[in-house]
């Protein structure tokens, strides 16, 4: 359901703790901090950032880490 409303032009927001669904359903992802937003893009981008070759959650681990 989330996919097919995206598809007709709408914006999902979806919050989740589960890094491994958001990796999987989400087209973009915002990584937030202390309250600050430290991230925002596709987790290609993300990847391309930080570390090739490696999930979400431990992305989301080395970037909360360094702030």
């Amino acid at each position: 359901m989330m996919r097919e409303h995206a598809k007709n032009g709408n914006t999902v927001f979806f919050s989740t703790h589960v890094l491994d669904v958001a990796e999987k359903l989400c087209d973009r992802v915002g990584i937030i901090n202390k309250g600050k937003l430290v991230f925002v893009g596709t987790f290609e981008e993300m990847k391309n950032k930080f570390k090739e070759n490696t999930s979400l959650e431990e992305l989301f681990l080395e970037i909360t880490e360094n702030e």
